[in-house]
């Protein structure tokens, strides 16, 4: 193995990137790759346990919670909570922000972490793949006192780390702090993940696009224009459609082999149905940091200020020039953009 190939080891060799360097984010990270092994394990047996299926509760979505869903949610939750590196969590899963104080050194800590427990739930059943996004920021209200919605509601581009966890034919934990991306993948053996994907990027164009294109009738017209253009026969089309279901797989696989992923607003869904803190800004982050680009089809996505914990925008991410031209098509009808 070469030197620094363990994630632990690679996490301790860049600490250096950091301003603040207190092994603070260093721990959180770990924290992260502890509660995903556990997941994992859940994960890779849930069919021959009670863990399939829904819980009987929704989520403040709305949507039917999946047991697995509530699991993965406590996992990280306490996992967090009880290394005390963290001083407030945003899940998802989860109505209103949680602010830890159990002691007074937790509103001492420096980070906040918003969280998708398990993306693609509804693929549970299935047995496809399914994943875990999470994202970190620096909280913006004094340190010491009991951390407030403006820590969670801030713009993409100020976050300090995103990633995201796909448990698949493999397991990968992938993740950035600003300095280029980086994807390990879990050896289940021995319980260690090992750099794997080094300094990923996004091919600068791609042939793929993925879209839930059931929905075509519902999409903005500059949506649908784009689809006629990827379905085109020309020299360099048409492009091969996929679509997961799973925001964490489908980004995956698109950042590994070019691609795009467009999930638009419709008439079903007016905003959109990606949650900007949970899903799009730490997609988005990811994508920058590998040299792809993401929007909500005007504008870019991380410069967007939130206004609500749970907000839904439009999300436009992959290879660069394929985004480029998607957003080409939108410009088209900017009365669109008033999502």
């Amino acid at each position: 193995m070469q030197k620094h190939s363990t994630l632990g080891e690679f996490i301790i060799d860049n600490q250096k990137h950091f301003k603040y360097t207190t092994g603070e984010l260093s721990r959180l990270i770990n924290s992260i790759r502890l509660a995903a092994k556990v997941v994992n394990h859940e994960v890779n047996k849930a069919g021959l346990v009670d863990i399939l299926g829904h819980a009987g509760d929704t989520n403040i979505q709305g949507e039917e919670q999946q047991k697995l869903d509530v699991y993965a949610n406590t996992v990280f939750m306490q996992t967090l909570k009880n290394r005390q590196i963290v001083c407030g969590i945003a899940s998802e899963e989860e109505d209103d922000f949680v602010t830890i104080s159990g002691n007074d050194e937790s509103n001492m800590n420096k980070y906040v972490v918003l969280i998708d427990p398990l993306d693609g739930s509804s693929n549970i059943d299935v047995n496809v793949s399914v994943g875990t996004i999470f994202s970190v920021y620096r909280r913006v209200t004094e340190s010491g006192t009991p951390v407030q919605l403006e820590d969670f509601l801030q713009e993409g581009n100020k976050q300090v780390a995103a990633g995201y966890i796909v448990y698949g034919t493999s397991t990968m934990l992938v993740y950035t702090t600003g300095h280029g991306v980086n994807g390990f993948t879990l050896n289940p053996a021995i319980g260690t993940f090992y750099l794997s994907h080094p300094n990923m990027m996004f091919p600068e164009n791609g042939k793929i696009y993925s879209i839930n294109e059931g929905n075509y009738i519902h999409f903005p017209q500059g949506v649908k224009d784009y689809l006629k253009y990827c379905q085109k026969e020309e020299e360099d089309r048409p492009y091969t459609s996929r679509y997961i279901g799973s925001l964490v797989s489908d980004f995956h696989r698109n950042m590994i082999k070019g691609g795009i992923y467009l999930y638009p607003t419709s008439s079903k869904a007016p905003k959109g149905k990606l949650r900007l803190l949970y899903e799009c800004n730490p997609m988005a982050f990811l994508a920058e940091q590998a040299g792809g680009k993401a929007s909500d089809g005007y504008k870019r996505m991380l410069d967007i200020k939130p206004t609500e914990l749970h907000q839904r925008v439009p999300f436009f991410c992959g290879s660069k020039k394929m985004v480029e031209v998607a957003e080409s098509f939108m410009e088209q009808y900017p009365d669109d953009a008033n999502y």
